[in-house]
Formats: C-alpha cells, structure tokens, sequence
C-alpha cells in the first residue's frame, strides 16, 4: 500500500529520474566528487577500478550517476556506459597541466559518439585550490569547448576537494 502511494506521490509530483555518467582521467576526483555529492562530505578514495554508481536525490530528481574508471586501459570500456546517458560530467583534474591536452582527446572521442548526441554535458574543473590550476578560460580553451557544435549543451563548473 505504501509502495503504491509513494509511486502515485511521484507521478503527481513530477519525480524525474535521471542517468548520469562521470568519467574523466585517472586521478581527475570523480569519486570524490560521487560522494562529496551523495555523503556531503569528503570522503577517502582508492583508484576505480571498473565503476562506483550512487543514487543522488536533489528536489524531485533522482541522478543516478555512474563514476566509471580513469586509467587508460579502462577509457575503452566508457562506451559500454553510453546508451541512455542523459548527462555527461567530464572531470578535469585544473592542476594537470601535463595531460589536459589527453584529456582533450578523450573528451571530443566520447563526444562522436552518436548514443551522446542528446546529453547534457557539464566539465566540471576540478582541484582549483592548487596554486597552479588552469582558470576557468584556461581550461576551455585547452579542451577545445569553442569549437563544440551546438548539439550539445554545455555547462562549466569548478570545484576543490
């Protein structure tokens, strides 16, 4: 009785669901960012190795986000995480100088990728506490984000940990 009032509240409310994949280079703070999202807190990670998936409720939507691994010989692996991604959050570590130009590459790969055609992408700038992070221009300007098509809607956060 419960579950069937609860799923009625929903309907009428307008409860959205949403899936969510995050991914970006090894050691960019995906799974922090997961949990600083799910917990409020900052919590102590270890490398993903294969994926973390967290529920997060804000209002009414429900994000189901997928933190999937970093390292190079898991980045072929995001394509199986593709289909039915309604949004995108591409982590970018701001104080890798060294490898945002990778960084880049993997972004405009995922971002052919047809089953992303209609998701929301979100970079979200990373570590800008460290006294040698890229600024926000910077950083667009590394990845390439001027010369996105118009298909996908981007948006630009920053974040420390």
């Amino acid at each position: 009785m419960g579950n069937i009032f609860g799923n009625l509240l929903k309907s009428l409310l307008g409860k959205k669901e949403m899936r969510i994949l995050m991914v970006g280079l090894d050691a960019a703070g995906k799974t922090t960012i997961l949990y600083k999202l799910k917990l409020g807190e900052i919590v102590t990670t270890i490398p993903t190795i294969g994926f973390n998936v967290e529920t997060v409720e804000y209002k009414n939507i429900s994000f189901t986000v997928w933190d999937v691994g970093g390292q190079d010989k898991i980045r072929p692996l995001w394509r199986h995480y593709f289909q039915n991604t309604q949004g995108l959050i591409f982590v970018v570590d701001s104080n890798d100088r060294e490898r945002v130009n990778e960084a880049r590459e993997e972004l405009m790969r995922m971002l052919a990728e047809d089953e992303l055609r209609d998701a929301v992408l979100l970079i979200f700038a990373n570590k800008q506490d460290l006294p040698n992070a890229m600024n926000a221009a910077e950083i667009t300007d590394k990845l390439g984000l001027h010369s996105l098509h118009m298909c996908h809607q981007c948006q630009y956060m920053t974040f420390h940990t």
